[in-house]
Formats: C-alpha cells, structure tokens, sequence
C-alpha cells in the first residue's frame, strides 16, 4: 500500500474541510477520528474518489505514514491534545512530527514543544483561521513551535494555505507557542472588529431609525471602501436574510453573545505584559454583558427606555460619522494588537515578523481586510515601528476621521446607545497622544497612602522620592518595583 504523506486526527468539521483541501493539492491524507464509525463515514462520503485513507485506531494511523511522519491533530484544546500525544509517543520514532492545529492557549504549546523535543520529536502548534470556508478552500495558517519541524509540513501548508498576489497565507512565526500567540491575537482583533460593527449597526437601528434592508445597503457599500473586510461582507449578507414570516432574520436572534475564551486569554495576556489592550477587553466585557439577559430585562424595566430624540444632523451626515468610527477605531485595534505582540515577543525572545503577519492576515482569515496591506507596508518601511499610529499612512487616517468619530460617540451618549469599544478606542488614542496625563495625582496617591514612591519632571528618569504628605508619616518609602 502507497504511503500516506500526513495523518490527521479529528474530523470534526475543520478536520474534514482541511483534509480535502490537501487531498485537492495532491496530498495522500491518511485519517483517524475516536469515533471510527466517522471515519467510515467520511471516507464513503465527502471523501469518496479520492486518496484519503480512512483508519481505524491510532496504531493504524502510524503504520501508513511515510518517514518522517507527520501527525496533525484537529481535536478540542485542553487536555485532549494531551492525551493523544502521550498515546501517540510510544508509537512515533525521533525526528517524527505532532502538529496541534486547534486553538491551543499559547503557553501550552510551548510547554508540548519542550516536552516532546526532550523525547527526539519535534511539535508544530499551528493556528488555522477561515472556518469552515477557510479550512475547505484556504485558511490562513501561522505556525510556531520546533524550527526544525517546519520545513517538513512547509510546502503543505503553504500548498493549502490562502493566496495574496500569489504569496501564501501561511509563514513561519516563530518558536515555541509564538504560532498559537499569533493566532490568540488574530482572535481577539475579530473580537474588537466584531464589536465595533455591532456597535455601528445598533447606532443605525436605534438612533437613525434605518431599516435592516437599508442597513444591508450601506453595510455593501462600505465594503467597497477603506472598510473593505470579511466581517462587514457577511455583515452586509446577514442583514439582508429574511426569515420564513419576510422578517430579517437577525432580529428573531437572541442578544446573547457566546465565547470560547481567545479573547479572554488575550486580555489576560496584555494585563500580564503591560499593554493598553482597552478595546479587545471591551469587546470581551460587551460578550459577558450581553449574557446577562434576566438582568438586563430587569434593569430595563426598572429604569425605562431612555427617551430619544431625532438627531439634528441628516442621515447621510451622521452615517459618515460612523464610517469614519468605525475605521478610526479598527486601526486602533489593530494598533493595539500589534503592541501586545511587540511585547510578547521582547518577553518570550521570539522574532516575529510583523509585515509577515500582516501578509497572513490578508486572505483566508476572519479578520482579512483591505488596510492590512497598508499594515504590511508599515512595517516594511520601519520593522521597528513601535506603533501603527505612528506610521504616516495610518496617522493621516486618523487625522481625517477624528471629527466623524468624536460626533459618532456624541450620537451614542445622546440617544442612549452603547459603544463601549468606539468609546475605549477614542480614549486610547486621546492618552497616547497626550504628553501628559494625570497619573502625576495617582503616583502622589499611592505615595501619600502606601510609600510608594514618585519620580520627578525636574530630575533624571530612574530617582525616585517619597514625600512625607502628614507630617508624621517619617521618611521610609516602599519597595519601588513594576508588576
């Protein structure tokens, strides 16, 4: 029997879409499912014709697979990865390759890499963003974990990977868990872009009084724009399905929004490293704010529908304004993400190649959009950038759309609309510009009740001195020290 070119565990639907898409690109996939009435099912099904070879245990797997094997796993985060890796160790010989294309928590990539390098083989954790369309017809894919694993899957998975003016969806990242680090802010940005256009169309329903085929109208057109994305295309889509009774659809949908906790694990991940990330962690506290629906019906009797009034501008004027929010606030999601990643990898050692992330990010992905070439020329020009608003292409953008932004925030205060990402967004981008702010009275705070000392305008960065603010407090200062 004709060896089989990688195995892959896991078919889900992921799994299957993926599998066909190498089966397409000339690959012998060899498959494996715990249910191995599954295996069945695909092969006489979806896989029928073709050269996938359906398994039924993991032994069986392993015998099939050409030297180096390579072993792909496609199956729910968490402990399950390592359960088949430590049935799969006793089976596989030093130089073999186990990849994790699921959406592992970057530390725990990491840690699988140096656990099996210290066994003779090498780990791949890979994000794979696109879904169902993606997986099937081009994700984007961002690998990290052992250097010396990558050439062996790189013709693979840039084969089935997105293609951009002809370049792949799909680079090397870097060691480690630096793939699963890409791909958990990749997540969180779609938290923040999915965020920042609900806020637009509950603004255009609830302040402008437009209709859901109205709303389908400007959401196309906008797509044809600087905001041309994924997410507003399937917005646009999503507005103009009806239900069976001619109404849209998405207004028989439950306002309560789930999650799987990318974006929290993002959030965390910036709380640990230090940076802003204020509009992604709004987007995350929109979700768990949503979920509280019993409350919120509560609330919403006790306190009233808040009353409003028509805006005095016209409709073409303030849909403009939100056009330009919502683009403002995208960079500066894109900004902040970009921050968190500069920082994990000072922190981690990793080498990250932003442009190159960029590029990954233009085809396949939920979050590809127009502006992230723009992003890739940014980085290009000045691989050290520190941040996006600092590059000429995306300063000039948020200079042009400053004014509509602060109206459209106007618009939410006014008519008792939420926005708390274009909100965080404005405020992020009005305290990075500004050379002072008022964290002079906090460090005066915390000194005056706990010592903890304050540096000085007029003296060298680095000094640090305590004021006895009572009078009887004495001259002993705190520990000086950063968390």
């Amino acid at each position: 029997m004709e060896k089989a070119d990688i195995g892959l565990i896991g078919l889900a639907v992921m799994g299957q879409n993926l599998v066909l898409n190498m089966a397409d690109h000339g690959y012998r996939v060899a498959v494996y499912n715990r249910t191995t009435s599954k295996v069945d099912e695909f092969v006489d099904g979806p896989a029928k014709g073709t050269t996938i070879v359906g398994t039924h245990s993991l032994e069986e797997l392993v015998g099939v697979l050409s030297v180096p094997r390579k072993v792909m796993l496609m199956v729910k985060a968490g402990d399950v990865v390592d359960r088949f890796i430590d049935m799969l160790v006793p089976l596989l010989d030093p130089g073999d390759v186990i990849i994790d294309g699921g959406n592992s928590h970057y530390p725990d990539s990491t840690r699988r890499t140096r656990y099996l390098r210290d066994k003779g083989l090498r780990f791949i954790g890979t994000g794979i963003s696109g879904g169902e369309e993606g997986a099937r017809n081009g994700p984007s894919i961002m690998p990290g974990g052992d250097p010396e694993a990558w050439p062996l899957v790189k013709d693979t998975f840039q084969s089935i990977a997105a293609k951009v003016d002809g370049e792949p969806c799909c680079q090397w990242v870097g060691q480690e868990g630096a793939g699963h680090f890409v791909k958990m802010v990749h997540n969180g940005i779609e938290y923040g872009d999915m965020q920042l256009i609900c806020e637009a169309y509950a603004l255009m329903a609830g302040a402008l009084g437009m209709s859901h085929d109205q709303m389908h109208e400007v959401f196309g057109r906008w797509n044809t724009g600087v905001l041309d994305s994924y997410l507003i295309e399937i917005t646009a889509d999503i507005l103009a399905k009806k239900d069976e009774d001619g109404e849209p659809l998405v207004t028989k949908i439950l306002d309560t929004a789930g999650q799987k906790g990318t974006g929290k694990w993002t959030g965390i991940s910036a709380l640990d490293l230090g940076v802003p990330l204020t509009l992604i962690g709004e987007a995350v506290f929109a979700r768990v704010l949503s979920s509280l629906k019993d409350e919120r019906t509560r609330a919403a009797v006790r306190f009233g529908a808040p009353q409003r009034r028509t805006p005095e501008a016209g409709r073409d004027s303030l849909l403009d304004a939100l056009h330009d929010a919502l683009y403002a606030s995208k960079i500066i999601s894109y900004a902040q993400g970009f921050m968190l990643m500069r920082e994990a990898a000072r922190d981690q050692g990793w080498e990250l190649n932003y442009g190159g992330i960029a590029l990954m990010w233009r085809g396949g992905c939920i979050i590809r959009s127009k502006f992230l070439g723009n992003i890739k020329s940014a980085f290009d020009n000045n691989p050290q950038l520190d941040n996006l608003l600092l590059d000429d292409f995306f300063a000039s953008a948020i200079e042009d759309a400053e004014a509509g932004w602060r109206r459209a925030l106007m618009l939410s205060v006014e008519q008792a609309i939420p926005a708390p990402a274009f909100a965080s967004a404005l405020a992020y981008f009005d305290g990075y510009r500004s050379e002072r702010l008022p964290a002079n009275l906090l460090q005066a705070q915390r000194d005056y009740f706990g010592a903890h000392t304050y540096e000085r305008v007029d003296r060298p960065r680095g000094e640090f001195f305590h004021t006895d603010w009572t009078g009887h407090g004495g001259k002993v200062a705190s520990t000086t020290y950063e968390v």
